[in-house]
């Protein structure tokens, strides 16, 4: 069964364990990962070994799988993220796609605290891949009720109010998952 834990799972899964591609994932904890051909490079060979992983999935997996993306996509649609990665509107997307695409830890981190994302580092293949996938393999997908696309989150695009109760709480626990996923990346 297709849930967010098994989402998380599969994408860490696919990305390659070579010395050098465990580098550059460190690169995007310490913000001095820049768009690269290596990194392009590397992102091919994670989106190759998401395929082989994700074929495996049944229709009804592979949907969820892509809605469960979808939504993480939706849910950083914002301002204050985009202000820092910066792009148009197709780049904010691709962008976004790189923060899901590096894991939960950096997604809750940049979701939590902005300021951590990366400027014009972006992932353009990852953030449709298991839909083409699903309709490579299944047909026509249904419609969801939401939209991967910039602009699409009327709730989040706004400036984010961050004197909100539990924000420095959220905050802090951010702080604790990024000092952790270093802890395992160093």
């Amino acid at each position: 069964m297709m849930d967010e834990a098994r989402f998380w799972s599969l994408i860490a899964g696919a990305w390659p364990t070579m010395e050098q591609a465990i580098t550059l994932r460190q690169m995007v904890f310490t913000g001095k990962l820049e768009d690269s051909d290596d990194l392009y490079r590397i992102q091919k060979q994670m989106i190759g070994n998401l395929t082989d992983a994700l074929k495996h999935l049944d229709a009804d997996e592979l949907l969820t799988f892509d809605r469960i993306l979808e939504r993480k996509l939706y849910d950083i649609d914002r301002a204050d993220i985009h202000e820092h990665t910066d792009g148009s509107d197709d780049g904010f997307l691709y962008c976004r796609g790189f923060i899901v695409s590096m894991g939960q830890e950096y997604y809750d981190l940049v979701k939590a605290d902005p300021s951590h994302a990366l400027m014009d580092v972006e992932f353009e293949e990852f953030c449709y891949h298991p839909h083409w996938l699903y309709e490579e393999q299944y047909g026509s997908m249904s419609p969801s009720d939401i939209s991967r696309e910039t602009g699409s989150n009327p709730n989040r695009m706004g400036r984010v109010d961050r004197t909100r109760d539990g924000d420095a709480a959220e905050h802090a626990h951010a702080a604790d998952r990024l000092r952790r996923a270093r802890s395992l990346l160093f």
